[in-house]
């Protein structure tokens, strides 16, 4: 009965983590599962590549690695409304880990196409944002360049497993059509192109993350996400600069 328990608590930490969620919360999840499961004191450590979980009693701790992160709220809200259900008595553990298993393997997710839409109109609204003042005139290149940035992101993470490659190739992307468009005509100020089209790129989740993991009293996890997210921006910024340098 232990070992299932504790297999459960590491299979909805591990979905929660890859899903972006707060260190504090994974924690708490975990361990309000292992309680509502009938073990009084579970001893619960989590870092972003790996959890530790063992309880009173059992001199075994089991281990989990975390292999890849990204942001999925949906995961996270998923497991949130299981562990919740399992609180309730609505569901045992046995169902708890089948379902686990089923939103483990099959999380809904916004089709490829939506979502270089929604990155287009984020890149709009963003660069109206920065800009203070409504330039129509760009509006439709940060758009199509904020869309063609983030394309490039997407189909690059799908193809190398380089970490911030991604991020690097995507903001060449951006800053090359936005500069491609100015030259053509197609916009007039590359700077408020180039900063509303890569906003979709910001790792913004997983700098608030970081900061709230920290004041949380999670420093490892913190100053990991904190790093993971600062080499991204860096990783951002070279994109754009190479642009720069050269054109």
């Amino acid at each position: 009965m232990a070992d299932k328990i504790l297999k459960t608590c590491l299979l909805a930490g591990r979905i929660m983590i890859e899903g972006g969620s707060e260190m504090y919360r994974v924690d708490d999840t975990m361990a309000r599962i292992a309680k509502n499961a009938g073990e009084t004191a579970p001893q619960v450590f989590t870092t972003p590549t790996g959890l530790f979980i063992g309880v009173a009693g059992q001199p075994d701790v089991q281990i989990a690695p975390v292999s890849q992160r990204g942001i999925d709220m949906e995961k996270v809200a998923g497991v949130n409304n299981l562990s919740r259900q399992f609180a309730a008595g609505e569901i045992d553990l046995d169902a708890l880990y089948t379902a686990l298993e089923k939103l483990d393997r099959n999380t809904p997710f916004f089709p490829v196409w939506l979502q270089i839409i929604a990155a287009a109109l984020c890149s709009t609204t963003l660069m109206v944002i920065f800009a203070q003042k409504y330039d129509f005139f760009d509006m439709p290149l940060a758009a199509v360049v904020g869309a063609i940035g983030f394309a490039v992101y997407l189909r690059m993470s799908s193809l190398t497993k380089v970490r911030f490659m991604s991020e690097l190739l995507g903001a060449f992307a951006v800053g090359l059509t936005a500069w491609l468009g100015v030259r053509l005509g197609v916009g007039r100020s590359l700077n408020n192109v180039i900063v509303g089209a890569v906003m979709p790129l910001v790792p913004g989740v997983a700098i608030t993350n970081s900061i709230r993991d920290m004041l949380a009293g999670h420093l490892l996890s913190g100053m990991a996400r904190g790093m993971e997210a600062i080499l991204s921006a860096c990783a951002i910024g070279a994109g754009v600069a190479i642009i720069f340098r050269f054109f």
